[in-house]
């Protein structure tokens, strides 16, 4: 890979950086957003301004990654800095699900705290409350604020799977002691509606599976009762949490605090807001891209009415790739039309393809970094150790095994270099991708529908487990070259097991 950064300009503001310094810090993480969803990364059908206006004044990748194909390890390993497949149990997280980060675990929030910030976590959560499963109607410990974080107001699981309340610290936001919330995974009674026995009712239909509870109209994955007061509807979602990062980030104007804002936008079942819905053309998975713009806007306001756009450092991701059928009838594959939501890219969410892990990934800071773009690769996981680099906080031996300090490449410094190695994992890690510079190998022990496995299908090919190919020239991932290079193959499939079976990769 020819390793450079483009610059608008032809000089930074300083060419090394300092041993300590401490801006605000605000990580904005999409869900499912695709490397070809946003206009500054290619998109024609959608339009993106306020994501643009973050690329142009700062520095987009387009070697950026999260670490895994689905939310729940993405969201593990960049709380961590650990990768997902170290620890069990960190595939998509059930309803009920126990807190997969323990109390004691160093994370990116409780680093960030040791260097005197304040923290808050605002969004989609996905990690898991309680132990050794929430508490719905008491206490909902451990969570958030027993890692690092001195404020959370959540989603406690993913949208399509239940319950439909926000947590908010400890507890359930607005839930009242005469109507309790239960939470399951088996239909509390033989009536209890669902959207396989009530279907003619819903108001979003079902492709596959989403056809449990039944809530605001829409299937759901579980089963729950209760808690009428507590429920929100689903068009509110991203008003709520912007009006609270906004509200959090005027309260707390006065000193350096740390907000990982989780947005919902673009996950299913996709329900944006009405003032969003026919915006695109795309349905209302174009028009949710449009609302997690907006959500980003409204957190720019915040920032220039509280003079804190020179003081904050802002980090655009995905937890991983897009997909467009993922349980719902929502109009996102019959209205897709030309856009490509992985841009040049096979696969997607659920793979270890390109499409899978590499995503839109904007750092922005005005006045320290100056406008371009980098193809240094950088991932999610990395935020742990470079953020605690620039702070000047010590990484404890046994903490972030996998993070790695690309701080320099993050502020786009000369010469900075990104990762050399980067593994990717799909849900569980029984798939895996390792890229190491232009070469990418693919471990594919489970047959998924990747673009590459189903075209060679098509032309009777054999697919072996270990494929391998050139990003640079075909970053589609089509071409298997493992049979011209089996030295090649060898040597990253050693590199791969190591990685495996060492117990870190962190220096």
């Amino acid at each position: 890979m020819i390793r450079s950064i483009v610059f608008t300009t032809t000089l930074l503001l300083f060419t090394r950086l300092p041993a300590a310094e401490t801006p605000n810090i605000i990580v904005i993480m999409a869900d499912d957003l695709g490397y070809g969803d946003l206009s500054c990364y290619g998109a024609r059908a959608v339009k993106t301004p306020n994501l643009d206006r973050l690329a142009a004044e700062g520095l987009r990748f387009t070697s950026g990654y999260c670490s895994a194909s689905t939310c729940t390890p993405t969201r593990f390993s960049l709380l961590t800095g650990t990768y997902a497949f170290r620890q069990k149990g960190t595939g998509v997280a059930p309803p009920n699900g126990p807190a997969l980060i323990k109390p004691g675990t160093e994370t990116l929030a409780s680093l960030l705290k040791r260097a005197g910030y304040t923290t808050a976590v605002i969004g989609k959560w996905h990690l898991g409350l309680g132990d050794p499963k929430p508490d719905w109607n008491g206490d909902l410990k451990p969570g958030p604020l027993e890692i690092g974080f001195d404020h959370c107001l959540l989603l406690p699981t993913t949208n399509d799977r239940v319950p439909q309340v926000y947590v908010e610290d400890h507890r359930v936001r607005n839930l009242k002691a005469d109507d309790p919330l239960w939470v399951g995974d088996k239909a509390p009674s033989t009536d209890h509606p669902t959207g396989i026995t009530h279907r003619s009712t819903l108001r979003m239909d079902w492709t596959h599976g989403h056809n449990q509870t039944i809530h605001n109209g829409i299937g759901r994955i579980g089963f729950y009762t209760g808690g009428q007061s507590a429920r929100f509807r689903d068009e509110d979602l991203a008003d709520v949490w912007t009006q609270e990062a906004s509200r959090w980030i005027s309260q707390h104007r006065t000193h350096p605090f740390f907000l990982f804002f989780a947005s919902h936008d673009i996950h299913v079942p996709r329900m944006p807001h009405e003032r969003f819905q026919g915006s695109t053309t795309l349905g209302y998975r174009g028009d949710a891209i449009v609302e997690f713009d907006w959500s980003v806007g409204e957190i720019m306001k915040a920032l220039s009415q509280n003079n804190l756009q020179q003081k904050t450092l802002i980090v655009i991701c995905s937890d991983n790739g897009p997909v467009l059928d993922d349980g719902y009838v929502d109009g996102a594959v019959e209205k897709l039309g030309d856009h490509r939501p992985a841009g040049p890219f096979s696969g997607g969410k659920y793979s270890v393809l390109e499409g899978g892990t590499r995503t839109p990934f904007i750092v922005n800071w005005p006045g320290r970094i100056q406008p371009g773009v980098s193809d240094e690769v950088v991932c999610t996981i990395d935020l742990a150790a470079s953020f605690a680099s620039l702070t000047g906080v010590p990484l404890p031996e046994g903490a972030c095994l996998d993070s790695q300090n690309v701080m320099p490449a993050l502020l786009g410094l000369p010469g900075a270099r990104g990762r050399d190695h980067l593994l990717q994992q799909d849900n569980h890690g029984t798939n895996l991708g390792l890229r190491m510079g232009e070469w990418k190998l693919v471990r594919m022990k489970h047959r998924g529908s990747s673009k590459a496995v189903i075209s060679a299908q098509r032309r009777n090919e054999k697919t072996s487990v270990h494929q391998l190919y050139h990003l640079t020239n075909d970053p589609a991932e089509e071409k298997d070259l493992s049979s011209k290079n089996p030295e090649r193959v060898q040597a990253m499939i050693s590199q791969m097991e190591s990685i495996l079976s060492q117990p870190r990769t962190r220096p």
